[in-house]
């Protein structure tokens, strides 16, 4: 992350996103796939760590080998091996941004749930501050419900964040400035959706 000024000189955080180019490695219609969109490569890789069919998906797109493809619907046509750039988010305001966030491994109920934990108080546990507490009924149901708020796997999820304002589209560098954070660490790969 970092900041831009604003036109009224206020200090707005941002994240910088470089986005394409990208290449038009399929497109699927509804006569042949039972939809329409359009699959699209990003991200150089070397040509031996790339099975032999997706080779040739590349070969007939005429482009070298990408590492990553994901599949848009597009309101305009395209075509096999069109080259799309951040210019398509010129008209945007509003964007929404998928990535994965950040893992954080196995956490307890109060760093993942926000549980207050014992505290200050005077009556309960004296040597189990951090723990969830009573967690089940008696007899009966004689079960934990699912869906009890718990320790466990924390981050590491596909997060969606939506209506990210479009500060400025730099098409020179591809890169693209949404206003606020998006999911995920440095460098990660992210899909961003008009």
């Amino acid at each position: 992350m970092t900041s831009v000024f604003s036109a009224d000189g206020k200090n707005v955080p941002c994240t910088v996103i470089e986005a394409g180019p990208c290449v038009v490695t399929q497109v699927k219609t509804t006569e042949k796939d039972g939809y329409t969109a359009v699959q699209l490569a990003y991200g150089e890789v070397k040509e031996k760590n790339v099975t032999k069919p997706m080779l040739g998906v590349f070969k007939k797109a005429g482009t070298t080998p990408k590492r990553y493809l994901a599949e848009f619907k597009f309101d305009e046509e395209h075509n096999l091996g069109d080259t799309i750039t951040v210019e398509i988010f010129n008209d945007a305001q509003f964007v929404d941004v998928v990535g994965t966030s950040k893992g954080k491994g196995f956490q307890g109920v109060m760093k993942r749930h926000g549980f207050g934990g014992v505290g200050q108080s005077t009556h309960g546990q004296d040597d189990r501050a951090r723990k969830p507490g009573s967690i089940g009924a008696c007899s009966y149901p004689a079960k934990v419900f699912k869906g009890m708020r718990m320790g466990g796997h924390m981050g590491n999820e596909r997060v969606t964040t939506q209506n990210l304002k479009v500060l400025k589209v730099i098409p020179e560098h591809n890169l693209i400035l949404v206003k606020g954070s998006v999911a995920g660490c440095n460098g990660s790969t992210v899909l961003i959706q008009k």
